[in-house]
């Protein structure tokens, strides 16, 4: 099989090339290499991979890029939560209108397949049950709340206190930040380009991924850099809230076998979405111990402040991508983090993201 990675050279799309070369597979990879990211292209990547260097939403670098191929995993895109209104016209060109230039060039290549890394930020909150009225949709928390250190969501009807469910792909969807809102926005045009085309399309709805290659020193990646990061230049993790946040950690070597497995699923003419998960809930406070724990100190500091944009629990199902991918994640949490501890990361060329290409897909906690 013929495969185009979009993000080939970031830290997911990395990993993916690898395991996908590794099954035999042809695999060609499309990055901007934009300097906000890169300073050139990646030792890690092998000397013999071809690498074009193109932006996803330049339609002639795409359309070269996508031709001759049988399935693009595409794995580009502008990274982070997007909490200022002036980030939105960033994650929407990036991420929605690189999207938007990609498939419509598999349209006219006739490539057939899509694996799209979407996010569990598409979930908003997570699932919550109440005694009283059952599974209930927390609205967004309250500044007022989040200020005095009330960081659980209540029951919006009765305000009582909720207990902590498991988030299935038939969840209602409910982006709460730029970022959400445009890796949904990935999501339809998928469904609308596999309705068009009669392509089969699966979305993998990452959870928070750590492992090697993540960028460090940056506060575009996911939690588990920002603390190893702080770690390694001897400072505490700074924890936010109260540390109980509940989150899925899930390896990069476990999402780049997912997308491997993604490769022949789907359905003709329609999108199917699938958790991509260990199945093994942590709260950010345990992460931060296990890791500081394994590389040597200093220890964690639960600083009680807050993100806007941030949600408090979100905890996945993975038994969707068990039966419809034959995936489940293989790496346990306590051999991963000590793994992680010591695992070497990329420098990235700035502390921003990018602005003149696309970032790699993580996800903020």
């Amino acid at each position: 099989m013929r495969i185009l990675v979009t993000g080939a050279a970031g830290f997911i799309g990395s990993h993916a090339v690898d395991v996908m070369r590794a099954a035999g597979h042809e695999v060609q990879g499309l990055d901007s290499l934009t300097p906000a990211v890169h300073t050139g292209r990646p030792d890690y990547l092998p000397d013999n991979f071809d690498l074009a260097v193109g932006d996803v939403r330049d339609p002639d670098a795409v359309r070269r890029a996508v031709a001759g191929a049988d399935v693009v995993c595409h794995q580009a895109a502008l990274v982070g939560l997007g909490v200022d209104l002036a980030d939105l016209p960033a994650y929407s060109d990036v991420n929605v209108t690189g999207t938007a230039v990609l498939l419509e060039a598999m349209g006219r290549s006739g490539v057939p397949r899509l694996v799209l890394a979407s996010s569990m930020v598409v979930y908003g909150e997570g699932a919550y049950d109440c005694p009283e009225h059952g599974r209930v949709r927390p609205a967004p928390r309250d500044v007022g709340d989040l200020e005095a250190g009330r960081f659980e969501p209540r029951c919006p009807q009765c305000s009582a206190p909720l207990t902590v469910a498991t988030v299935t792909e038939d969840a209602p969807l409910d982006p709460r930040n730029a970022y959400a809102a445009s890796k949904l926005a990935q999501e339809h045009l998928a469904a609308t380009w596999a309705r068009m085309t009669g392509g089969s399309a699966v979305a993998l709805r990452y959870h928070n991924v750590y492992g090697p290659r993540m960028p460090r020193d940056t506060p575009y990646s996911g939690v588990a850099a920002i603390f190893r990061s702080a770690l390694e230049g001897g400072r505490s993790p700074q924890v936010y809230e109260d540390g109980q946040q509940r989150r899925d950690f899930v390896h990069v070597r476990d999402v780049a076998r997912a997308n491997l497995a993604a490769l022949r699923a789907g359905v003709p003419g329609s999108l199917r979405a699938f958790n991509v998960a260990s199945g093994e809930p942590h709260t950010v406070g345990e992460m931060a111990s296990a890791l500081a724990g394994a590389f040597g100190g200093p220890v964690p500091t639960v600083t009680g402040r807050y993100r806007l944009g941030d949600v408090r629990h979100i905890v996945a199902s993975p038994e969707a991508a068990t039966r419809g991918l034959g995936f489940r994640a293989e790496t346990r949490f306590g051999d991963g983090m000590t793994e992680f501890a010591h695992a070497p990361l990329r420098r990235p060329a700035s502390g921003g993201p990018a602005s003149g290409g696309p970032a790699r897909v993580s996800q903020p906690a």
